[in-house]
């Protein structure tokens, strides 16, 4: 039985992802952003298992995969789709002056062209997750940012605008060119030629794993002062505590 709880838990990531799928094309963006940090919850503890019981497979690689791929790949593609559709305000097909935002039609729908970039992370985490599993040297580090805090980034955008309301913020972020520019770094971090450390503890000394307690413990005081405006952040500490400690991380 041992060997097959890790599977069964990337199973219920692939779960979430599907039900967040589901209610991010609803416009339901805090339910499926509470499934996603659950698929999230998933994707980390079915490693945590498969290392413990030492049941590690190619079949649990390759299922994590495609898991995440819907968790961590669809469902911020399909959200930062639905953004830009609001943040050029529906328009209508025959009074639109822009071709980027006149309304493309499918099977009685009606979506500005431009929207469909928000695809574009869906494409970046495939691409990501299939170096991934043919890459044999991120075992302790990961080479561009991954799909879970890649999602995390995408869903606090909603979360902000839901939560925080603040006239500022909202107004940026419903910006459709500050969405594209999230959506084009976002999909290039991905996949950059750069080492980030992972979350992973070997030893829980503090010597040897400074760099993640220090970037847990301003993660949590970020998170207490900001909130969901912190998430953006965060992922920005992420990458500067990675580049400034390259040269420790270890392949």
């Amino acid at each position: 039985m041992k060997k097959h709880i890790p599977n069964f838990i990337t199973l219920l990531n692939l779960l979430s992802g599907c039900i967040a799928v589901i209610l991010a094309v609803n416009n339901q963006f805090v339910t499926a952003a509470i499934f996603v940090f659950l698929g999230i919850f998933f994707d980390f503890f079915d490693g945590f298992f498969a290392r413990k019981f030492h049941v590690q497979g190619p079949l649990g690689v390759q299922l994590d995969s495609l898991a995440d791929m819907v968790t961590s790949g669809l469902v911020p593609g399909v959200v930062m789709f639905k953004l830009l559709h609001m943040s050029l305000g529906n328009p209508a097909l025959v009074d639109s002056e822009s071709l980027w935002r006149q309304s493309s039609f499918f099977d009685g729908l009606h979506y500005a062209p431009l929207a469909y970039i928000g695809f574009f992370i869906t494409l970046g985490s495939a691409y990501r997750l299939a170096k991934f599993n043919i890459d044999e040297d991120q075992q302790s580090y990961f080479k561009g940012l991954p799909t879970p805090a890649n999602a995390l980034l995408i869903l606090s955008l909603p979360l902000i605008i839901e939560f925080q309301n603040h006239d500022g913020m909202n107004a940026l972020i419903l910006s459709p060119w500050f969405l594209i520019i999230i959506t084009l770094i976002s999909t290039y971090m991905l996949n950059a030629p750069v080492k980030l450390f992972a979350l992973k503890f070997k030893t829980y000394d503090f010597k040897s794993n400074m760099t993640r307690y220090l970037f847990l413990i301003a993660t949590i005081v970020m998170l207490i002062v900001l909130q969901f405006a912190a998430i953006p952040l965060v992922i920005l500490l992420y990458v500067l505590l990675s580049l400034l400690t390259a040269k420790s991380i270890q392949a």
